[in-house]
């Protein structure tokens, strides 16, 4: 593509982003050391992957803190946690692999 395609018709080229790149955007891009792109991809990661996992660890965490807490009552109410959560996450997983 020729700068004469890149212009508009007042001389002035045209943006293609409109802001300003940030500093640490141009240095995960440009920068010339591997491990500082590795270490920057790595932020941006977690801060998707951090609440997946909290998510996870909380919901499996519910379900050990419920059947503790009725594993002292007895065994009928025990036996009844256990099933009602087995219906419960079994229902989920259904519905979740479904859709």
């Amino acid at each position: 593509m020729r700068e004469e395609d890149q212009e508009d018709g007042s001389g002035s080229r045209v943006a293609l982003l409109n802001g300003d790149v940030r500093k640490e955007e141009w240095e995960v891009a440009y920068g010339s050391k591997l491990g500082r792109k590795v270490w920057a991809e790595s932020k941006m990661l977690w801060v998707i992957v951090g609440p997946a996992i909290f998510g996870r660890i909380a919901t499996y965490s519910m379900n050990v803190i419920t059947q503790a807490f009725a594993g002292h009552l007895g065994d009928l109410e025990l036996a009844s946690v256990s099933f009602a959560n087995t219906v419960v996450v079994g229902f989920n997983y259904g519905l979740m692999f479904w859709l």
